[in-house]
């Protein structure tokens, strides 16, 4: 006879007879709804329940606590787990006693478990617009999963192990598709616990839940949730469990709107370098932004001290070695002043990396004489609008032809810095390629904000509601602005704020494609083209600058064909998942913190290079 979390055989026998109740109600709900469970009910079935149960999830293992004995073995069970993966003993009643056992490898996981009990279950009455849910089907749906777990900072998992458990009845894995572009948004991961362990309680649970953060469809998340529970409810499931971080109260309010109640079942990791941060206490970091704490935490992980200058502003001195070095997020001592004053002036950055070779739009400055912006407008078709000093995309308006538009413009522009720029507009994708030690590390397509109507809101809400949706996927940093340059890109599409856009119209609401403007960045560092990525190295070298983010106008990342943009000194380290970014950016600063055998292989590779 198993026995349940306390070494108690009643308490199983008396989990099997709710259990058996449970599932009486909801066969007759079925019934009522005309749906068929794929599982039936054999009385209590404790006496079957495996023994020692741990489940591979590819991330890492669960420990399912009712089917061990005592929690001796539980710890021997955890004991096994793999580098670079995160097991997790779920559904502990007795964690104290746990983690006596071992109490420097073990921690109290800060998270919550909620159920929902799907005899209770009510189905949406709304269907998901603009996307729709479907099982896992193809070895693509495995790279995107994993590409949405990386953005997510969630542990990736060999595409080969989703594939190979497609079928599977213990594991079942949902995607949700994009109608349109066949893009999956959005994943989540079900375990159906009779399947798995001959589950008393017929249970089930939901691990993974995870959606794009460029996606720009809402409700991904909930109807993930929802599709999850009705093929649990089919398959005779008696509740859906979760665990969720106590602090993350956008999910948490998503689960209790559907549902789910807290229920006292405890988690416990062991302490690896994955879950630092769950057992270490507060970041003292917290105030920094995303593009400073992804360095500081890289430092940290690496044993390199870390002191905090001015957490507002990004400053922090990172010491290792008896060497120290003052950072504002990716800009450090090794970034000259001679090379920073050439990025600053982006008339100057023109002129310096055009001299090595790399091709720029036309551009005139200062021009102010109606006559003379005339005549570069008939020259160019286009133009674009910026200041000569800034970042962020502040003060730049695109794609302008009107006089009375330019002029608004450069007045615009004006407010950003002394000296305004016209420069021809080039049509194509905004790509950013980040440059680390003359290398490019990550090459990233950014693309204009884009808002998804559904018949019922304003275009103002359905800004705001992606704003939302931005602030939280970047840490607060995106978000979409309401001036006049979205007001002009609306009117340029004949729309207002105001206006109701119609369901499953897709409409651009600015045409910058900064992130701080609520751009969305999407990863082509494995498919960008040669060309392009000698092109950015080439101006990283002609400016002499050790780190940069180069930017180009580009028909498509995969063709030869680009225009530069300009060179940014302190480029955004965050958001270019799954590439290193922090990483090569420490590697620079502190290369002996680097494995010799590392070091070895890079010098190998500046010696091939070499003429």
């Amino acid at each position: 006879m198993a026995k349940d979390h306390n070494g108690s055989k009643s308490g199983s026998d008396a989990r099997g007879r709710q259990a058996s109740e449970a599932y009486a109600r909801r066969l007759r709900r079925m019934r009522e709804h005309g749906l068929k469970p794929a599982i039936a009910w054999h009385g209590n079935d404790a006496e079957q329940m495996k023994a020692d149960f741990v489940l591979d999830c590819g991330w890492g293992r669960l420990v399912f606590a009712q089917t061990f004995e005592n929690s001796a073995a539980m710890v021997i069970a955890l004991r096994g787990e793999k580098p670079d993966r995160r097991d997790i003993a779920v559904y502990v009643r007795n964690p104290h006693v746990m983690l006596a056992n071992a109490p420097q490898e073990l921690f109290l996981d800060p998270s919550h478990t909620y159920r929902l009990d799907l005899s209770r279950y009510r189905a949406s009455r709304r269907a998901p617009k603009g996307f729709f849910i479907r099982r896992l089907t193809s070895q693509s749906d495995a790279e995107a999963i994993n590409r949405i777990y990386v953005s997510r900072s969630m542990i990736p998992v060999a595409p080969e192990f989703f594939w190979s458990r497609r079928d599977a009845r213990k594991i079942c894995y949902f995607v949700a598709e994009d109608d349109l572009t066949g893009e999956v948004l959005g994943t989540v991961t079900g375990i159906d616990h009779m399947q798995a362990f001959q589950d008393p309680e017929h249970g089930s649970s939901l691990w993974c839940l995870a959606v794009d953060p460029t996606a720009r469809h809402a409700g991904i998340g909930e109807a993930l949730v929802r599709r999850l529970a009705e093929y649990f409810i089919v398959r005779g499931a008696a509740f859906l469990d979760l665990s969720v971080l106590h602090d993350n109260k956008q999910a948490i309010a998503l689960y209790e709107k559907l549902g789910f109640q807290r229920v006292s079942f405890f988690s416990v990791k062991r302490k690896n370098q994955i879950n630092e941060l769950l057992f270490t206490g507060p970041e003292t970091n917290g105030a920094l932004n995303p593009y400073a704490r992804i360095i500081v935490n890289e430092a940290r992980r690496r044993g390199i001290d870390v002191e905090i200058v001015d957490a507002e502003t990004g400053y922090f001195r990172l010491n290792h070695g008896g060497r120290t070095i003052l950072c504002r997020e990716s800009l450090s001592e090794m970034t000259s002043a001679v090379a920073m004053s050439i990025c600053d002036d982006k008339a100057i950055t023109r002129r310096v990396v055009s001299s090595a070779g790399v091709r720029v739009p036309r551009q005139i400055a200062g021009a102010t004489r109606p006559q003379e912006i005339a005549e570069f407008v008939k020259c160019c078709g286009q133009i674009v609008v910026k200041p000569n000093r800034g970042e962020q995309g502040r003060g730049i308006t695109v794609g302008l032809s009107e006089q009375k538009d330019i002029e608004r413009a450069i007045a615009d522009a004006r407010k950003v810095s002394d000296t305004v720029l016209l420069e021809e507009f080039v049509a194509g994708e905004d790509l950013r390629l980040v440059v680390i030690n003359f290398r490019v590390v990550a090459a990233a397509v950014r693309r204009p904000p884009v808002v998804v109507g559904d018949g019922e809101h304003t275009i103002r809400q359905l800004i705001a509601a992606q704003s939302r949706r931005r602030m939280a996927a970047t840490g607060g940093e995106s978000r979409i602005p309401l001036d006049g340059e979205t007001e002009r890109t609306l009117a340029g599409a004949g729309f207002g704020l105001d206006d109701v856009l119609p369901a499953e119209t897709e409409l651009t609401v600015r045409k910058t494609a900064n992130l701080h403007t609520g751009g969305t960045i999407h990863d082509v560092t494995d498919t960008v083209d040669p060309t392009l990525v000698e092109a950015a190295v080439t101006a990283a070298r002609a400016i002499d600058i050790p780190v940069t983010g180069i930017d180009f106008i580009v028909k498509s990342p995969q063709l030869p064909d680009y225009a530069f943009i300009e060179a940014n000194e302190r480029p955004g380290l965050a958001n270019h998942e799954p590439q290193p970014t922090a990483e090569r950016f420490i590697d620079l600063l502190f290369p002996l913190s680097l494995p010799v055998a590392v070091r070895q292989s890079w010098r190998k590779e500046d010696e091939a290079l070499r003429p």
